[in-house]
């Protein structure tokens, strides 16, 4: 077991890669009371298009699946899982992104017995046609009650523009449509490609011994059989690093009591997998903090006009096969809220809160914020569990957020606002008499 100590953080992980290929991390915190796991599988709403386990061909899934095997999980011949956590004194759920789908627990006491639980059944599939039929109802009405959101269709409405082939425009939870087509045969396809150990792993933190822990892991995998882990081969279309595809402008119009408007700036070039892409991600973060954070001359001006209010919000995100800024608020007036927007980022070379100054003041409270979540373990487990930058991790982010200079900033700007990666998407409120 590899013991790996964050000094300046004051936290020990400690990892290690079982036979099967499971990676294990553990950080053990003894001022806590409760514990928080989390079973990742590197496998999302994105990879719908892949060579199954023991076949040679690609094959397409519907939208949604990833989704709707997340919620089969919890199905067991023996009744529903939920029960047994409960029952064990621990909260269970599960959620599925974009690239990954995890299944956790919190607990105070038996952390071993519901670690072992979390593991055999998220291990163990069970499909039956009667339930799978069951739950394409259940999902389907959750699926409705998105479309009735406005601020869900605002996100796919922009994610649509920027990525009108790529798979991430797809609702995660597919459509009404999509989710009909799926069999349980697909699932235990989908099941048996992605839940591989190898493809997988296991964060625990909280209050426990790492060798108690470990052992108890190592054990359990060792009484089951699982396949030699295979490489997994995914497929995506080809992205136009010119922005060609992107959609510039749609507009739609719902019962909304006021507009909203969303920009997107689509990531045209490829983000490595290390510590350079995540200095990377973190200079975006800070550059949009200095340019629109709540204390920039920026922010205050439009918010003076009128322009942007409480709900203006911006957000980076970036993960294997895509990233992508949306910056979006309620209005009036949306056309002139995303033309503002537009026009800041780019002239945002020549913006006075561009300086070292306000650098200075955002990576102080962005340092803040960063040791501020490490309190919470939910946020850490989450976070290091989807973290794609293989060579980096959360535990980085604060040396990373030190070091960088206003020439980084400068050069995460150049390499990611461009004019032809940019898009907008309106909601406006129906008129008067409309359906």
């Amino acid at each position: 077991m590899q013991k790996i100590d964050y000094q300046l953080l004051g936290e020990t992980l400690y990892q290690q890669t079982l036979p099967n290929g499971l990676t294990v991390s553990l950080l053990p915190k003894a001022d806590y009371h409760k514990t928080y796991a989390v079973l990742t599988t590197n496998y999302g709403s994105i990879d719908d298009l892949f060579i199954p386990l023991g076949q040679s061909d690609y094959v397409q899934m519907p939208a949604g699946i990833a989704h709707f095997l997340e919620h089969k999980m919890f199905d067991k011949k023996d009744g529903d899982i939920f029960e047994a956590f409960s029952r064990q004194g621990a909260s269970a759920n599960a959620f599925t992104s974009f690239t990954r789908t995890s299944y956790l627990f919190s607990a105070t006491n038996q952390i071993k017995t519901n670690l072992l639980t979390l593991l055999d059944f998220v291990q163990q599939p069970y499909f039956t046609a009667a339930s799978v039929a069951k739950e394409k109802g259940i999902i389907g009405q959750e699926i409705e009650m998105y479309e009735d959101d406005p601020n869900w269709r605002l996100f796919f409405g922009i994610i649509g523009n920027l990525y009108p082939k790529h798979p991430i425009h797809h609702d995660i939870a597919g459509t009404v449509e999509s989710i009909a087509q799926i069999t349980p045969a697909q699932l235990y396809s989908a099941y048996q490609t992605f839940y591989q150990p190898s493809n997988m792993n296991l964060f625990v933190i909280g209050h426990f011994d790492p060798e108690t822990i470990m052992t108890a892991v190592s054990a359990n995998q060792q009484r089951k059989t699982f396949s030699e882990p295979t490489i997994i081969h995914r497929q995506f279309p080809e992205e136009d690093a010119s922005g060609h595809d992107i959609i510039p402008y749609r507009v739609t119009e719902l019962p909304v009591q006021r507009g909203k408007s969303i920009v997107g700036i689509k990531g045209l070039t490829a983000v490595s997998q290390d510590r350079a892409g995540l200095k990377y991600r973190t200079a975006l973060n800070l550059l949009f903090d200095m340019l629109f954070g709540d204390s920039s001359r920026n922010y205050l001006r439009l918010y003076d006009q009128g322009i942007v209010d409480d709900t203006f919000g911006y957000e980076l995100d970036m993960e294997r096969t895509f990233h992508f800024a949306t910056f979006s608020g309620d209005t009036d007036h949306p056309q002139q809220l995303s033309d503002a927007v537009i026009k800041l980022l780019e002239n945002a070379a020549d913006n006075p809160d561009l300086n070292e100054k306000r650098l200075a003041l955002v990576k102080k409270e962005a340092i803040g914020s960063a040791l501020q979540s490490l309190n919470s373990l939910e946020y850490i487990a989450n976070s290091y569990s989807g973290n794609h930058f293989e060579t980096a991790s959360l535990f980085d982010l604060v040396p990373i957020i030190s070091e960088i200079t206003l020439a980084d900033i400068q050069s995460a700007l150049h390499r990611f606002v461009r004019h032809e990666a940019f898009s907008v998407f309106h909601i406006e409120a129906q008129s008067a008499g409309d359906d």
